[in-house]
């Protein structure tokens, strides 16, 4: 099972504000996040490390 990730965990991890993603989440961009429980927001770090490769392969694309 891959870990699960705090919002503050996350935005560590990237280097961004915590408003950053919960703004994100609230957009519905940024990395896959769920709800554990009544109010407990969370990150798959599994998907966090998706989303931080699809970003770059964006930026890399060759076309």
């Amino acid at each position: 099972m891959t870990a699960l990730l705090r919002t503050a965990e996350v935005a560590e991890l990237l280097g961004l504000p915590e408003a950053t993603l919960r703004y994100w989440r609230h957009c519905g961009t940024g990395p896959k996040s769920f709800t554990l429980g009544p109010r407990r927001v969370v990150y798959r770090e599994d998907d966090v490390l998706a989303w931080v490769q699809a970003q770059y392969d964006k930026e890399h694309a060759t076309t």
